[in-house]
């Protein structure tokens, strides 16, 4: 499932090249695992409406746009093998493609999913699932778009903290008092929106914390370690266009390059870069985890 560096790599990417343009036409597929919303409701609230931005927040991309001066959110989650691409209208539309915004210069935004776990949505201002239970803070915000203070975020939040931007305080009072392992409480969304399976692996590693590790018990400098361990692999990943371990490419249709940079996701039983070590690999929370039995403690 495409995480927050590739969500945001794809995001970028389709706002440098959509932002400012209307969209004329809007054709759905009429798959109803893909829509959260009413396809009605998402033909009515995009069709002759003006594209203000594209943002990531979290693991869901969020168009914004206007039409008759008001705004509305287009939701996109890529799900486990979604892609959001721009294309000119020339190019074959791919089988399993799902939604089709024709813009004013006939270019076309085209969102693509296999297996049908991406959801489409169309959220108002005031919809209950804006914050999801969460605080409006500087945090929720998506790193692109910083919060002046005493100013409220307005639009889509999202459910959990912003990892690229959220504090130091913060950061380990969201882990204070949980019991769980702390890979798991890193994959909460509620918690840390964006982090998946990927970047809490080596984020982990880079911090020399032992994935099982109970989140309650670590000390404030593992925290301190763990969240700079973070916002690294994360910044480092977006610059390399995220990681294309399975179906992510770009708003192009072009792979990632982190996947090179990986310490231990998906190295089961090669050495570790650092200290020789076969990577070992366990499941953790229903979920496939990696790490160096000697470098993490």
């Amino acid at each position: 499932m495409p995480e927050l560096p590739e969500v945001e790599t794809v995001a970028n990417g389709v706002n440098a090249r959509v932002r400012g343009r209307r969209i004329t036409q809007v054709w759905t597929s009429g798959k109803p695992q893909t829509f959260k919303s009413p396809e009605t409701e998402i033909a009515a609230a995009l069709t002759g409406a003006k594209i203000e931005s594209v943002r990531r927040v979290g693991k869901t991309i969020v168009m914004t746009v206007t039409r008759d001066r008001k705004p509305a959110e287009f939701l996109i989650h890529l799900g486990m093998t979604g892609r959001l691409l721009v294309c000119t209208p020339e190019m074959p539309v791919a089988a399993h493609t799902h939604a089709v915004l024709t813009l004013d210069d006939a270019r076309e935004v085209r969102f693509v999913d296999p297996r049908r776990f991406g959801r489409l949505s169309i959220h108002h201002a005031g919809d209950e699932g804006r914050a999801r239970g969460s605080t409006p803070t500087s945090q929720n915000r998506d790193v692109g778009h910083p919060v002046t203070s005493g100013e409220r975020p307005r639009g889509y939040t999202g459910p959990g903290k912003e990892p690229l931007t959220i504090s130091l305080n913060d950061f380990v009072a969201l882990f204070r008092n949980r019991k769980t392992p702390i890979k798991a409480a890193l994959l909460n969304q509620s918690l840390l929106h964006g982090v998946g399976n990927i970047y809490a692996d080596e984020a982990l590693f880079r911090a020399g914390i032992r994935p099982t590790r109970q989140a309650a018990r670590l000390a404030r400098d593992e925290l301190k370690k763990l969240r700079a361990a973070l916002v690294t692999v994360l910044k480092q990943a977006i610059k390399l266009g995220g990681s294309s371990v399975s179906d992510y490419v770009d708003a192009d249709g072009v792979r990632g390059f982190f996947q090179l940079r990986h310490k231990v996701y998906q190295r089961t039983g090669e050495p570790c870069r650092d200290c020789g070590t076969p990577i070992k690999k366990i499941t953790l929370a229903g979920r496939s985890t990696h790490f160096c039995p000697t470098c993490q403690k």
